[in-house]
């Protein structure tokens, strides 16, 4: 069964047969798939009154050690959250006390993040709704299938520097 990149690809293939499109088959579905897993966590963040960033953080923190606890530059590195946005991620959470800034006393200037019980149960909460979400988007392929898409991602996103 053709699906839209397909129709693209025949397109292109129309308009300039000169090229090679062939990458767009795997790119444009990347694309595609990014598109439509992004919606479909949202929904399942949003009904915690979570964001994508803000489950990355209160996860990271989660599956740190106990006493779950980070300093901002090992949260943004361990997490899916970028630099820019680990202040303000921070800054929010800890107002709704998700998460608490403590002194951090191995080094006088820095500060540690916490994970709060609030934050704790909340991810706790969350994390099995999230799995779900996830096995239901990947629930057309077997495991073994899965295993091989995992290693053949793996595999492109080192060759791109990524680690």
């Amino acid at each position: 069964m053709a699906d839209h990149v397909d129709l693209v690809l025949s397109q292109w293939q129309e308009r300039r047969p000169d090229l090679d499109v062939s990458p767009m088959a795997v790119i444009g579905r990347l694309s595609r798939l990014a598109r439509l897993v992004d919606g479909e966590l949202g929904r399942t963040f949003a009904a915690h009154d979570l964001d994508r960033a803000s489950f990355d953080v209160l996860a990271t923190l989660r599956r740190s050690a106990p006493p779950h606890r980070l300093t901002p530059t090992e949260l943004m590195r361990a997490s899916m959250v970028t630099s820019g946005a680990v202040t303000q991620r921070l800054d929010r959470l800890e107002a709704r006390g998700l998460v608490a800034r403590t002194p951090n006393e191995h080094d006088g200037r820095g500060v540690l993040v916490a994970l709060t019980d609030a934050g704790r149960e909340l991810i706790d909460r969350t994390l099995p709704d999230h799995l779900a979400t996830e096995n239901r988007l990947l629930g057309a392929l077997s495991k073994r299938e899965r295993a091989a898409l995992a290693e053949t991602l793996k595999q492109l996103l080192e060759s791109l520097g990524d680690k």
